[in-house]
């Protein structure tokens, strides 16, 4: 699947989104190693906290069906630049994606950013730092 591809189902996900909040619908679509496509849009809820962004729901459906090896990953928004991830997706991002992994930062006006795991989140918090330095 190319970038062109991913971005448009993406977009298409993006119309399920459930948003009575917000008026922020978000699509994201996600290709493992093998080729397998996984999507997913941002789910609300009137209490805050326990809203799901679209990239989590896709890498939660991915990991869940026993996927844990990336290829890329595109996220679309109606924005006025190409839609960054928030700061939980990208925590949740460098956890499963590999720091050279791509990821395709997208809006409806066809505008088209794309980074690496490392790029978007530098320095990330990861199991490393769970160890003490006497293990």
């Amino acid at each position: 699947m190319n970038q062109e591809e991913l971005i448009q189902q993406a977009k298409e996900i993006r119309q399920r989104a459930y948003t009575p909040y917000s008026k922020f619908p978000v699509g994201a679509a996600l290709v493992t190693d093998d080729g397998t496509l996984f999507t997913g849009c941002n789910i609300e809820n009137a209490a805050y906290p326990v809203t799901c962004c679209a990239e989590r729901v896709a890498i939660f459906k991915a990991i869940s069906e026993g996927h844990t090896k990336f290829k890329e990953l595109a996220v679309v928004a109606d924005t006025k630049r190409p839609v960054p991830p928030c700061g939980s997706c990208r925590q949740v991002m460098s956890e499963f994606f590999t720091p050279k992994m791509k990821i395709h930062t997208s809006n409806l006006h066809g505008d088209i950013r794309t980074m690496t795991m490392e790029e978007l989140l530098p320095f990330s918090f990861g199991a490393m730092d769970l160890t003490h330095e006497d293990e």
